[in-house]
């Protein structure tokens, strides 16, 4: 068996799967297996504090009915703000897993075809070391853009409406629209909506470069626009 031509592609084949495995599965965790498991607790920074704070602004009324009010006493209020902000990331977490999110959104700027000109630094494998990556969620399509780094780029109004009706933001969507994130408009999200727009502004909230925007190249047509082209009137004509 082992001589003819189908013998030796399935020994091939299960040295390549030997070798895909020893590189891909085992490789790593001894690579990375000092890496301590993140806690949500830890996950939250400074940025994505920024973020809740800002939720608790936009959308008072919903924010207090789903989560309270915070403390007068300003070190109090820091523990709270941290406290809601680990749960809203628990909530979001859940949500974005549940609706199956990660069917059409990456979380894995890869390190070819210059990916990070769109997306962002090429991922590091830390950012995978915590509690939220239960189920790991690289993702294998993008049907909507990349998500590990877009906290930031667009106020939390904008995910509002975009979850409430994406085709309102983005003509053409495929992305369905998620009205039970809410208590009848975008200006009311209930914890869902609270959570997973918390979520999605937590996504590269620990980066240097945050927010983490697509590279900007300004038109020549800008110069022109600054600096127009003197009138050519009929009396410079005559001149």
């Amino acid at each position: 068996m082992f001589e003819s031509k189908t013998g030796v592609f399935f020994v091939a084949g299960l040295g390549f799967f030997a070798f895909a495995f020893l590189s891909n599965a085992i490789v790593p965790v001894l690579m990375y297996r000092h890496l301590p498991e993140k806690t949500v607790e830890e996950l939250v920074n400074a940025n994505y504090r920024y973020q809740v704070e800002d939720l608790a602004q936009r959308f008072p009324e919903s924010f207090t009915k789903y989560l309270g009010e915070p403390p007068t006493d300003p070190q109090a209020a820091q523990d709270w703000y941290n406290e809601k902000a680990a749960e809203l990331l628990r909530v979001g977490h859940k949500s974005y897993t549940g609706e199956g999110c990660w069917h059409c959104h990456s979380q894995f700027v890869r390190p070819v075809s210059n990916e990070e000109l769109r997306w962002g630094p090429v991922a590091r494998s830390e950012e995978y070391q915590n509690e939220l990556q239960r189920p790991v969620l690289f993702g294998t399509r993008r049907v909507g853009p990349d998500l590990s780094r877009e906290g930031g780029r667009r106020s939390s109004d904008w995910h509002a409406v975009h979850f409430f009706q994406p085709t309102a933001l983005s003509e053409g969507s495929p992305m369905p629209s998620y009205p039970w994130f809410f208590d009848g408009s975008p200006e009311r999200p209930n914890l869902r909506g609270l959570g997973i727009i918390a979520y999605v502004q937590w996504l590269g909230s620990w980066l240097e470069s945050y927010p983490e925007y697509e590279s900007y190249e300004e038109s020549p047509l800008l110069e022109v626009e600054l600096n127009p082209a003197p009138e050519n009137t009929d009396d410079n004509a005559a001149e």
